[in-house]
């Protein structure tokens, strides 16, 4: 399998859609981008090369920015989908409009073109049913930026062909990625039932102030952080020895949160319309500059987990041998 014979169209040029056209350049696709909102044509060209660009500064790059900048195609007509062997939707998460661009990209493409869904919210299975060959269509979910960061996520509908979605699996080893393959499609896929079952567990825990924040946060970093990347969770067990794990799981369990509902805090922020570092409002303070500060140094380190993990990955596999 080759990158350079694989023609892959990318629907949708907003942040997210953008970064995984460059991941998709970096790996030696053609890729054609369409965008459905004018805005999205006009920003996107200058978001892509500026992305390209950060990735030559960070040495990610074989070849500069405008060689791979020469695969690249944007453009509002469904049509130059026509020769692709894979299309990617990264469109608003709204099933109405996911509908519609579904129906434009079905009459543009042969009826074997696999059809593949960004989203993290809505189930695979859901989607399928707006797609002729339904087998064909799967979920690809990047993390963000997509071109800096080893996770992929592939999930399975209920309809999906076990041989293309393996096909995508091995497709996305070529992408510099290390994909996980979700064979049934369960709300919120792998990452996110892991993160939000973290996140309510956090969050309860600062409501009933047992802990801050900011403890919490240190918590992960100094903790997990550690080695996290090497080796996962449940190589962690091994590493540790599984002796304690059942005698924990019995006394710690019961203690856990099981709300269903928002926690209190999250409801304060929907309020004060927080976004976070987007708008300097969020569940920390932020002083002038301090979001920006933020960002940049989240963009540094991208660039050294994804080189760092690389490395270990590959002696890794050295010493398995």
């Amino acid at each position: 399998m080759k990158t350079a014979e694989i023609n892959i169209g990318v629907v949708g040029l907003g942040l997210m859609g953008s970064s995984i056209a460059v991941s998709l350049l970096i790996a030696g696709h053609k890729v054609k981008g369409i965008a459905p909102i004018p805005e999205d044509k006009m920003i996107a060209p200058e978001r892509i090369k500026d992305q390209l660009l950060h990735c030559q500064k960070a040495g990610l790059l074989d070849h500069p920015a405008e060689t791979y900048l020469s695969r690249l195609t944007i453009t509002e007509d469904y049509g130059q989908l026509n020769d692709c062997g894979v299309v990617v939707e990264c469109v608003i998460e709204k099933d109405d409009i996911k509908e519609q661009v579904y129906q434009k990209i079905v009459s543009n493409v042969g009826s074997e073109v696999i059809i593949a869904s960004n989203t993290s919210a809505i189930p695979i299975s859901s989607l399928q049913q707006y797609i002729g060959n339904p087998e064909r269509f799967l979920g690809i979910h990047w993390a963000e930026p997509a071109y800096a960061t080893r996770f992929l996520e592939i999930t399975c509908g209920k309809h999906t062909s076990p041989k293309k979605a393996r096909w995508v699996f091995d497709l996305a080893h070529l992408w510099g990625k290390e994909p996980t393959l979700l064979k049934k499609d369960i709300r919120g896929f792998i990452t996110n039932r892991l993160m939000y079952s973290v996140y309510r567990e956090g969050l309860s825990m600062v409501e009933k102030g047992e802990a801050s924040l900011e403890d919490i946060d240190k918590s992960f970093r100094y903790d997990e952080g550690s080695w996290i990347t090497l080796m996962g969770i449940f190589r962690r067990m091994d590493m540790m020895g599984l002796k304690n794990y059942m005698e924990t799981f019995k006394t710690v369990f019961p203690k856990l949160s099981n709300s269903e509902n928002i926690p209190a805090i999250m409801q304060k922020m929907l309020e004060i319309n927080a976004k976070g570092i987007q708008n300097s409002k969020g569940l920390y303070p932020y002083k002038d500059g301090e979001a920006k500060a933020w960002e940049e140094a989240f963009s540094l380190f991208n660039k050294d987990i994804y080189l760092l993990a690389d490395e270990y990955s590959q002696n890794n596999a050295e010493i398995l041998k």
